[in-house]
């Protein structure tokens, strides 16, 4: 069985409640998006689970927890990676999971906050 074949089970994190499972042709990983019966997740963390099979262990399927969000509409390049949020202004975050602490819902284009990275 290929890692991208395996079984996905999605978890939500704030109630352990299971979404249910998925075969999955990617990899994924804490930043990324997933959309589940029309509604949109981020992924927070993977786990992998092993089986024990003729005395070794085999990757069994994969755990992700995950948050249900808005797919953010704004997004930087930032370092090589896509970041939530105007990566200009001194108070982004620089993620893919939260955008910044003093305006985290965005947006960012009409924030008061908003101030120039000088970098």
């Amino acid at each position: 069985m290929e890692i991208s074949n395996l079984p996905t089970e999605v978890i939500l994190t704030n109630s352990r409640q299971s979404l249910g499972k998925l075969q999955l042709d990617w990899i994924p990983q804490p930043g990324n998006y997933l959309d589940v019966d029309g509604k949109t997740y981020t992924v927070l963390e993977r786990r992998h689970r092993y089986q024990l099979k003729l005395g070794r262990y085999h990757l069994h399927d994969i755990a992700i927890y995950v948050q249900k969000v808005t797919y953010p509409l704004e997004k930087s390049l930032f370092a090589g990676r896509w970041v939530i949020g105007d990566a200009t202004c001194n108070y982004n975050a620089h993620s893919e999971i939260i955008r910044c602490a003093v305006n985290p819902e965005g947006p960012c284009n009409s924030c008061k906050y908003y101030e120039r990275n000088n970098k």
